[in-house]
Order: C-alpha cells, then sequence, then structure tokens
C-alpha cells in the first residue's frame, strides 16, 4: 500500500508526540518518529542525540532539541559522509540549505529556534529541568503532555515535509513510500 505524503508526514508527527510523551528527549523523540515513519533503523545516530534534549544537555539555553533531531534526520538522508569529507559534489551545500529550509519553518511556527524562548512562549515561563521542583512545575504546565510534545510533532512532521519532497525531485520517493 502506498501511502500519501501528508500521510507520512502525519504519521511524523504522531509518533514524535507519543514518544515525547512517552519517553521525553525530544531530540530522540523526533529522530525516532521521523526514523520509524521512514523505516530507517540507524541505532548510533539515535544514540548520539541523547544529549541534546532541552536545548543541550537540559539547559534550555540552547538549540531546541526537536529542531537539532529534525536537522539530524535531514543530514543522515543527505549530508556528507565521512569518506567523502572533501565533498566534491558539495552534498554539505545541500544539506545547509535544506535544514536552513526547517529552521526557517520552524521559527515561522514557534518564534524561536531557543529553547528557553519555546518554553516561554507555550508554557509562560522557563523552566530548570535539573530542579526537581522546576521539573515538576515543567510537568504541571503540559511539559511532556501537550507543549514538547507538540514541538516534537512539528519539528518532525516539518523535516519529513523536507525530506520527501528532495525524494520526489529526485524520483526517489518510492523507496521509502511502500509499507511492508
Amino acid at each position: 500500500m502506498v501511502r500519501s505524503l501528508s500521510d507520512l508526514a502525519e504519521s511524523a508527527y504522531k509518533l514524535a508526540f507519543k514518544y515525547e510523551k512517552e519517553y521525553g528527549g525530544c531530540a530522540q523523540s523526533t529522530l525516532a518518529g521521523i526514523f520509524d515513519t521512514l523505516k530507517i533503523r540507524e541505532n548510533n545516530v539515535f544514540k548520539s542525540a541523547t544529549g541534546l534534549a532541552g536545548g543541550i544537555g537540559l539547559s534550555g539555553d540552547g538549540t531546541c532539541g526537536a529542531l537539532i533531531g529534525a536537522a539530524m534526520a535531514i543530514s543522515y538522508l543527505f549530508g556528507r559522509e565521512r569518506k567523502n569529507f572533501a565533498d566534491p559534489q558539495k552534498r554539505r551545500f545541500m544539506t545547509y540549505k535544506l535544514v536552513k529550509q526547517l529552521y526557517n519553518a520552524f521559527l515561522n511556527e514557534f518564534g524561536s529556534c531557543r529553547c528557553f524562548d519555546i518554553q516561554k512562549r507555550l508554557m509562560g515561563r522557563t523552566f530548570n529541568l535539573f530542579d526537581p521542583n522546576e521539573y515538576t512545575a515543567f510537568l504541571k504546565a503540559g511539559g511532556h503532555e501537550d507543549k514538547c510534545t507538540r514541538v516534537c510533532g512539528t519539528a518532525a512532521k516539518l523535516a519529513v515535509n523536507i525530506i520527501l519532497s528532495v525524494l520526489k525531485k529526485k524520483g526517489r520517493k518510492n523507496d521509502i513510500m511502500s509499507e511492508d
């Protein structure tokens, strides 16, 4: 059965939302939503996203982990490889352009790429996620219920739309469009 592009993007949204709600870790939740939707099994990339949650190491002061996870998925599929570090095909520049497209769409949706700014916009304040009382307040504000979950879902959906549009242009959409 062939799934439409919008069905796949919506699937990525739902999975990333679900994973953030159940497990936390915005970068990994977003990446897992994208990878599961596209049937990519790459544990090393997933594992490498561990420390990128909550604005990098739960600092809140860095780039949103959901955006980073989505950028990692795009880079995994289209970026340069170590064996081709010199990058004579200039793959990195195409990847930069795609990730900038993701960034612009994310910025349009959330007004910032910075974790603290997104927290403040969605929950009215920022949270120190290492402080148990602050973490409890984050949960009460809907952090893992409908706030960060929506951010993860949106980042996953945006990334899948970008990925599938590139594959469609390259005539490779059927590589990931068929269900098992």
